[in-house]
């Protein structure tokens, strides 16, 4: 049984603060001693990385598409096992999902997944009366969905706070907090969002404090807490990464981490040691060496355009991966280690591990999408049908190989990324929970080396 109290965090529309409140929150609710569980809904990797600085646990993410329906609530229970409290940042506007398929991916269909209440955060900061008619539209058009009271943001002063809750006393829906405009909580972005925890250091540390002090001083938390605790329990099992690995020495498989590769779902390295593997961190912009005995490697997503000049410099740390690479052992990359396998990035040299560039690019690619592996490789056989989502502004050329790694279905027919040797490179993220077998392939290609 899923039991811990729960409360998802939504707005009208992306820009109306919704990190800021969450990430408070749980800052806030871990400062009274309560063990926080932090989930996102969505693919996104940055603010997790807040929450996890936040409560001390890793952030987690519930991805309808990805993952599908049937795994949110057990992934929930997974991430959220032990703990006082569950905070759920929602995604965009509240029902916001896929692009053309109604519900799906959407905070408000977690929020029915999860049968959690809702806390909508309403960007105040243009309005006074107008406040109640559109909380109103939000809290009546899905009746499915239980929006459990409202939190102010970008509230200018006493008297605008006095009329949008004279508005809202008319709605029924209470009141849970009022922020005021705080431009020392905001925190910086880029091309790809926010500026990711580990790229701050200290500063983001500063930013997540004064989150937590604008939430508790603005916020009924106790309110906040009852309402959470209304939420039902859930008959699921939790998800576990449990896996029959083969007998044998446990592969080193090494995980790229660091400023540069701070795109990760925690997930993929809990799979990675369910099924036998010794996974250890390396950072390519500071280490000059592979941990020891390295049989495999995985590089995710991150900022390479970034620190390119840095990737770049490190000269001993690009030849071990590509001594590795090319002996043929396992490689798995993804949208950013898919650049730093490239030949050169805007003009800068890599690993040339693959025959290709990548360069910077005005234009955004971003979305879902339905693929299917190609070819046969470290991460899946050919035919294999999985869901994942590109986020980039980058562009490779030549875009594929000539042994793809994926063929796209949506939202348009191509091939693309390169299965070569051991290597699996792909722009494409997935989420392993889905199909907990990638892993389990990986680290058996790594242990029969």
């Amino acid at each position: 049984m899923v039991s811990a109290p729960r409360l998802v965090i939504a707005a009208p529309a992306s820009g109306s603060g919704k990190t800021t409140v969450a990430t408070g929150l749980m800052a806030a609710f871990a400062a009274r001693g309560l063990a926080v569980s932090p989930h996102k809904v969505g693919p996104d990797y940055i603010d997790p990385g807040y929450h996890a600085l936040a409560t001390g646990r890793p952030g987690r993410n519930l991805d309808a598409y990805m993952c599908g329906t049937e795994l949110i609530a057990p992934l929930f229970a997974h991430g959220s096992a032990g703990c006082d409290l569950a905070v759920v940042e929602g995604v965009m506007g509240l029902y916001d999902g896929a692009s053309g398929q109604g519900e799906l991916a959407s905070t408000a269909q977690v929020a029915k997944l999860l049968r959690a209440p809702v806390v909508l955060v309403v960007d105040a900061s243009s309005q006074s009366r107008s406040v109640a008619a559109l909380v109103h539209g939000f809290a009546s058009w899905d009746t499915g969905v239980r929006i459990g009271g409202v939190i102010l943001n970008k509230v200018a002063s006493d008297r605008h706070e006095a009329l949008l809750r004279d508005a809202l006393d008319e709605s029924g829906l209470p009141v849970l907090g009022v922020i005021r405009r705080a431009p020392q909580v905001a925190t910086p972005s880029r091309h790809l969002g926010l500026v990711p925890v580990a790229e701050r250091g200290a500063e983001a540390v500063e930013a997540v404090r004064a989150m937590g002090e604008r939430v508790r001083a603005g916020c009924d938390l106790d309110a906040l807490m009852a309402l959470a605790r209304t939420a039902p329990a859930l008959p699921d099992e939790p998800w576990s990464p449990a896996y029959a690995p083969a007998r044998g020495a446990r592969p080193v498989v090494a995980v790229a981490g660091g400023a540069a590769f701070t795109f990760a779902y925690a997930e993929h390295a809990e799979l990675l040691t369910a099924a036998g593997a010794e996974v250890v961190a390396f950072d390519p912009l500071r280490d000059e060496k592979l941990p020891a005995g390295t049989a495999g490697i995985v590089i995710g997503g991150g900022f390479p355009e970034v620190y390119a000049p840095e990737l770049s410099a490190n000269r001993p740390l690009r030849h071990a991966v590509t001594e590795l690479a090319l002996s043929g052992a396992p490689v798995a990359a993804e949208c950013a280690g898919l650049l730093y396998l490239a030949r050169e990035l805007d003009g800068k040299p890599m690993c040339g591990v693959l025959d290709a560039e990548a360069r910077m690019s005005e234009r955004l690619t971003l979305g879902y999408r339905q693929a299917v592996a190609v070819s046969d490789s470290v991460l899946a056989v050919a035919g294999t049908r999985m869901r994942g989502h590109e986020f980039h502004r980058t562009v490779l050329e030549p875009g594929a190989g000539a042994t793809p790694a994926w063929g796209m279905h949506q939202p348009e027919r191509r091939v693309e990324g390169y299965v070569e040797r051991g290597v699996h490179a792909s722009y494409l993220h997935t989420h392993w929970a889905a199909s907990p077998e990638v892993a389990g392939r990986f680290v058996a290609h790594c242990r029969a080396r």
